[in-house]
This record gives structure tokens, sequence and C-alpha cells, in this order.
């Protein structure tokens, strides 16, 4: 059954939403116009559908959000903020659709008083994220347009069978923490056909640990045909107290942006506190990329003395590059990285060095063309010497 949403407001929204709910489940579809709103929470067998000209806006600040709280769910929330616009726990066959716009009001949030270009200051209070579902099944994001989250735009915790596809992500790239898609600790997420446009990370892979005794892994991943614009990274994979991250892949993605195209980063910045190091990524392909960056175009490393459960078995297929630094894949002594392929791969480096490799074991490179022949000119001088050589 469709319930039709005519007052403009949140509370309305809801309504229909609990009200469909009762029923069984529902599709509940706004009426072109602007609906200002706090949090609002989607349930199972709901549909909610924003045709064209609906504006989804949230409030600009934080005491119209709820925090999200749920009992199979208690961890440290990033930047020490529980809220969210879009909330959704423990439901199944839950979608969002259509072709309107969901709006956080993200730089209202934001210390915006900054040089022009700078990053805006963080503010004291507490910014919401758009969309944060955890524990779902049969979820489906499908045309809207989600712009200027205050926080991460989506999180997406212990979530199974997601699909995404034909969505916009934009956010003023002034902004920090406003990642597009935080994939957290799910199973069989596809996104497709999608464009992202972010002051932090576009696509994330995270399997944050909950409890030492209780699993986080991250799988069956696949990313198609996007087009990421970021100033941090365009994808990001892990952070080295994450627990497993394996079996996804990457394929026919653009990349233009200031910031690095892919990047499996574990500096010591990022343990958590009586941690050395947990995470374990494996089998993952990035194929048929067109990287364009101010940074790195690839880079996978592991700071200092942290030792991972293993970084391995990474294929890198058909990747075109214009970067101003090299390729970099930096392991230690506690943990190499280990069979890392490139093959077709082809581009221009800024600089003198097309790749930089330490403590890896079996790199393999087929059909591998990068030119970095930039070198730094220095001024010619001649030095005094007892060579026999310099008496010529």
């Amino acid at each position: 059954m469709e319930y039709f949403v005519t007052e403009r407001s949140g509370t309305a929204i809801q309504s229909a939403i609990d009200k469909a709910a009762e029923a069984g489940g529902g599709k509940v579809t706004l009426e072109p116009g602007t609906y200002l709103t706090g949090t609002l929470y989607l349930k199972s067998n709901i549909e909610l559908h924003l045709p064209a000209g609906v504006k989804l806006l949230g409030y600009p600040d934080p005491e119209h959000y709820d925090d999200f709280r749920d009992p199979g769910f208690d961890a440290v929330a990033p930047e020490g903020s529980r809220k969210c616009l879009i909330a959704c726990a423990n439901c199944e066959n839950v979608s969002i659709t259509g072709s309107g716009e969901i709006n956080g009001n993200g730089p209202e949030f934001y210390d915006r008083n900054v040089a022009p270009g700078a990053f805006f200051a963080k503010p004291p209070h507490p910014r919401p994220r758009m969309i944060q579902f955890y524990n779902c099944r049969n979820v489906v994001f499908d045309g809207v347009s989600f712009l200027d989250s205050p926080g991460w735009t989506f999180w997406l915790i212990a979530c199974e069978d997601v699909r995404i596809t034909r969505i916009r992500i934009i956010g003023c790239q002034q902004m920090i923490n406003n990642d597009g898609i935080d994939i957290d600790s799910c199973r069989r997420v596809a996104v497709s056909d999608s464009f992202f446009r972010t002051g932090d990370d576009c696509l994330i892979l995270r399997a944050i640990r909950r409890s030492p005794d209780q699993p986080s892994i991250c799988e069956e991943v696949t990313v198609t045909n996007c087009v990421l614009d970021s100033r941090c990274q365009g994808i990001r994979i892990g952070c080295p107290s994450d627990d497993t991250i394996r079996n996804c892949q990457f394929s026919g993605i653009v990349f233009r942006g200031e910031g690095s195209g892919i990047r499996c980063e574990n500096p010591y910045r990022y343990l958590r506190r009586n941690c050395r190091g947990y995470l374990h990524v494996s089998d993952l392909s990035f194929e048929n990329f067109d990287i364009t960056t101010g940074l790195f175009p690839i880079r996978i490393n592991v700071e200092g003395a942290i030792r991972l459960r293993g970084v391995e078995r990474i294929r890198f297929r058909n990747i075109r590059i214009r970067a101003k630094q090299p390729i970099s894949l930096e392991g230690n002594a506690e943990t190499p990285l280990c069979d890392i392929q490139f093959s077709g791969i082809s581009g221009v480096v800024e600089g003198d060095v097309p790749i930089v490799a330490k403590a890896v074991t079996r790199l393999k490179l087929d059909d591998f063309e990068l030119t970095a022949d930039r070198g730094t000119p220095l001024p010619f001088s001649r030095e005094e010497s007892a060579s026999w050589e310099s008496k010529f």
C-alpha cells in the first residue's frame, strides 16, 4: 500500500512510516516540497520514496537529532557523535528511492571563518551522520541525491545484501569527516553507477571491532562504474586495529581529486589503545581505473613496527595514472606486504620515482609502463678532487 505525505514536516513523515509498518509495510511517498526534519526511523518492509522536487532538509543544529543506540551496538562513535538523520536497526526489506534530495545542511555545523579554500574548523558540538543502518538485510538505495552531510554520509554496520545504485553523494569539500559510504563489517554490498564528491574519503571498507570476542568481517563488496572526487582518498581500505576485509572488487572507476586514488594506510595515529595492530586484508582486486590525483595513485603502507595479521593477494589491472606522487608499497619487518600484482599499468608520475616498494614479498609487475623523468634541477658545481680522473 502507498502512503502519501503532504504535510511538510519530519513528524508527518515519521507518522506515515509508523502507520505503514503497523500494516505490515508499504511505500511512503513525499509530495514535492521541502521537509525540515530531525531524526527519522525507518522500519522493515518500508520504501521511502522521494520523487523529483522533494528535498528532505536536516535541521542546522544538533538538538533536533537523536543518538543512535541499540543493545547490539554500543561502539565508540566516530567524532564522538551518535547522532544521525535517518536511522534503521535490525530491519529487512528497507529502501530509499526516487530522484529527490536529502540535504544534511552540513556547512551550518562548522566554523566557516577560515582562509579561502581551507577546511572548515570542527565545532565543539556533535555533528550528525546522514544515514546509519545497523544489522539490516535486503537494503536498497536507488536514485536519490545525498548532499552536504555534516558527518559521514553513510555508515552501514553489519548489514547484508545491500544494493546502492545511481545515487549522488556531494559534500562541500571544505568539510572534513563527510565520508561518502563507510561499509563496515558488511557482506554482499553492491555499489554501482554513482557519483561522489567529498572533502573526506569517498568509499571506505572497514571492519571495526566491537569487542575482542566479536569478529568483524567485511567481504563480498563490489563497486562498479563510479566517478570519485575527494580531497582525501577515493577508496580507503581499513585501519590497523580493524579485523578482516576480504574478497572485494572495484572496477570501472574514474578518480579525479586532490587526494589519493586508492589507499590502505596503517599509521600509529590510527591504532586503538593497547593494540599493536590486527587488520587482515586479502583478495582485493582493482580493475579498469583512470586516476588523476595530486597525491598517490595507489598507496599501501604499514608504519614502523605495527604488526598486522596480513596484507596479501591484492591485484591491480588496467590502471591509467596521472599523479604527483609514485605508487607506494611500504610494509615493514613485522608485516611485509605479500602477493601484490600489477598488470596493464600506464601513465605519468611527476618527479623521478615511478614506484616505491619496501618490505614486499612476491611483487609481480607485468606490462608496467610509468614515466617519471622529471628530476629536480640542480646547479652545476665543480669540486676539488684527488682522483686522477679530474686531472685531465
